[in-house]
């Protein structure tokens, strides 16, 4: 597992050991920052079940302002505090440790608000709807959120969440779809 593009390209990430925790794939990764594009240079990034922080530290190395990256796992906790520190970012990360609905949550009452939110949640996930609500409360308003899941799964955004679907994209199992702030722009 590498970084696929920025300041901190080609650098070796470390890996889980055992099959708990589900790593963004380095194509997947790198496709979803080239979609990304310019958009990610200054942005607030946030990347709810982080995992090993791949998606975080890969924002940060292509010039995201701040990525806060949100875990509860502890080995987890363990591999994004070693991520984090395998590069001199730019930007600066942040790392909460706890249950995703709650830490967004306290961002909410917090007011933060971010640009970016990526989520890559556990597959079939059914607390998920009400994940999806919370990090789109979060969003900037030309904000786009990109929800990681399972290839031929229908994603139905809930309505609260006040988000549309731009486009999705598949990567043999996984599959990228991108929302935006309903009535803010197309994420280009």
């Amino acid at each position: 597992m590498r970084l696929t593009g920025g300041e901190a390209r080609g650098r070796r990430l470390k890996r889980p050991r055992g099959r708990l925790i589900r790593p963004t794939a380095d194509r997947v990764r790198e496709a979803l920052f080239d979609i990304l594009g310019s958009r990610v240079r200054g942005a607030r990034f946030l990347d709810v079940y982080a995992g090993t922080g791949a998606v975080g530290c890969e924002a940060l190395s292509r010039g995201a302002a701040c990525a806060t990256l949100i875990e509860r796992d502890r080995d987890a906790l363990r591999l994004i505090a070693d991520n984090l520190g395998l590069a001199r970012w730019s930007g600066t990360g942040t790392v909460i440790a706890g249950d995703a609905r709650r830490s967004l949550r306290d961002l909410v009452r917090r007011r933060a608000v971010f640009d970016i939110a990526f989520l890559d949640p556990p597959y079939d996930d059914p607390d998920l709807p009400g994940t999806v609500v919370l990090a789109a409360r979060l969003l900037s308003p030309e904000g786009v959120l990109i929800l990681e899941h399972r290839s031929g799964r229908d994603v139905a955004i809930p309505e609260p969440a006040a988000l549309s679907i731009t486009r999705s994209y598949r990567y043999g199992d996984s599959s990228l779809t991108f929302c935006r702030s309903a009535g803010g722009p197309a994420p280009s």
